[in-house]
């Protein structure tokens, strides 16, 4: 969804940047364009209808008096967007409990284990209680995740090991024990036992459908557990469907918020996403793999930025200060920041860099967070191919320079490259492969630091930085 969508926003965005003035014509192109992208991301039709509409009306009336026709028409692209695929919610990073519902299938299981790591690096003491008492597999299944994150689990002895791993607060259960009870049991014995804990996380039975057996238990639950959230998940790849699931489960005990799964992996995100901004519920968290590292709040400015191809440095220098926080190195974050935004660097900060990137997570994610519509660099060229076997042979190819050359890669000449090749047993092409990378990455950190100066602003053709613009868009 990512990727489809985005490419061809970013391309639309593009065109207005290098238009020499904004006529008719091209906003009839660029909303073509948008057309084309939002229903093939499975935004209804409707939908897709009404903000093109608005979009030509906006532009061809030209009322951004603090903008030029430029600038204006990139600011109503991104507030329609925003008005169709923008709901979200914000769930507080303070004590509270989260009651964890949704259809089999959707991801639920594994969102509360991502749900419990996301409160962890934060800071907050999760413990996660499974209130499944149909399924003990999905018990099994959760209990191994937390275990890996050594976040304490309760699920009354539904699984056929109980709960038991060592950690502070963990709770260990004859096998058994608690066999034949039912939900609410286990979750108010759960929440008792983790009385302590900030956030507790309780995950509930799913069904095939919107089955009234499953919604009278989901309605006991929640009248006993009284929780702060309510948090509905739904699998992206229904699409335009969300809608109906989000008004039955808010209907039945009141959403204040939902978890969108699998958004990485399907062309329908842009339906599911549009549907549930029709709804009473705005998208709390966003699932983007199956990692249990993979899940982001849903901050709609970000992530509509993010397909713009404005980037996303807030988040991108979030996961670098919770990179940083795991490490016991002697940088600090205000260091690593500086590196990343500083533009000038060796082949020796570089190797640093490629070394805190890979601890920060997969670097294609990483990448989409950066401005490439406008530094002119597209996601799919070779800088997004860099896989972790490449990065592992760059490191071998530097372990082969001397000083000199890692501190001033400019002296790399041809007779340099063929003995860097064969100290590290690549090719020269790779070698040469390696410098164009180090030049690409001087760009792209170039414009970030000019970015930073410019408090977020990446410079259009005519001059003026994006940041101010969708600064004004508050």
């Amino acid at each position: 969804m990512h990727e489809g969508l985005s490419r061809t926003l970013r391309g639309a965005v593009q065109k207005l940047i290098r238009a020499n003035r904004i006529d008719r014509r091209v906003i009839d192109e660029v909303v073509r364009d948008i057309q084309r992208a939002l229903i093939q991301a499975d935004v209804k039709i409707s939908l897709v209808k009404r903000m093109s509409n608005r979009v030509r009306e906006r532009v061809l009336r030209e009322e951004g008096a603090t903008l030029n026709p430029r600038e204006y028409a990139i600011r109503v692209v991104y507030e329609e967007l925003l008005r169709i695929l923008g709901r979200g919610v914000e769930v507080p990073l303070s004590p509270q409990k989260i009651l964890v519902f949704g259809l089999n299938g959707s991801g639920k299981t594994l969102s509360c284990a991502k749900l419990a790591r996301f409160f962890q690096k934060k800071g907050l003491k999760p413990a996660v209680i499974c209130a499944d008492v149909h399924r003990p597999a999905a018990s099994e299944q959760l209990k191994q995740l937390c275990s890996s994150m050594g976040v304490p689990f309760y699920d009354g002895g539904i699984s056929t090991s109980g709960c038991d791993f060592s950690g502070d607060g963990a709770v260990r259960m004859e096998e058994g024990l608690m066999s034949g009870i039912d939900a609410v049991d286990v979750a108010l014995e759960g929440l008792k036992l983790f009385e302590k804990y900030d956030v507790k996380i309780i995950d509930t039975a799913g069904r095939h459908a919107l089955e009234s057996d499953m919604i009278e238990e989901l309605r006991a639950l929640n009248d006993a557990v009284n929780p702060e959230q309510r948090l509905l998940v739904i699998d992206a790849a229904i699409g335009q469907l969300a809608s109906e699931q989000a008004k039955a489960f808010d209907e039945a005990v009141g959403i204040t918020g939902i978890i969108l799964t699998k958004m990485d992996g399907t062309a329908k995100g842009g339906g599911a996403l549009s549907a549930v901004s029709e709804t009473n519920a705005g998208i709390a968290f966003i699932g983007t793999g199956e990692k249990i590292d993979d899940i982001e709040r849903f901050i709609p400015e970000r992530f509509i930025s993010r397909l713009l191809g404005f980037g996303d440095i807030q988040t991108l220098m979030e996961i670098a200060e919770e990179s940083v926080k795991q490490q016991t190195d002697e940088e600090t974050v205000d260091e690593l920041g500086e590196k990343i935004l500083r533009g000038k660097f060796t082949l020796r900060d570089m190797y640093k860099q490629l070394e805190a990137l890979r601890k920060m997570g997969p670097l294609k994610k990483l990448l989409q967070m950066m401005p490439f519509g406008t530094l002119n660099i597209d996601l799919n060229d070779e800088i997004s191919q860099i896989t972790e076997e490449k990065l592992r042979r760059f490191k071998a190819m530097m372990d082969s320079m001397t000083d000199e050359e890692l501190n001033d890669p400019r002296i790399i000449n041809a007779s340099r490259i063929r003995r860097i090749a064969r100290g590290s047993g690549t090719t020269t092409a790779e070698v040469s492969e390696l410098l164009k990378y180090h030049r690409m990455m001087q760009r792209m950190l170039k414009g970030l630091s000019a970015a930073e100066r410019g408090r977020g602003g990446f410079m259009t053709r005519s001059g003026t930085p994006i940041g101010k613009i969708l600064k004004k868009f508050k």
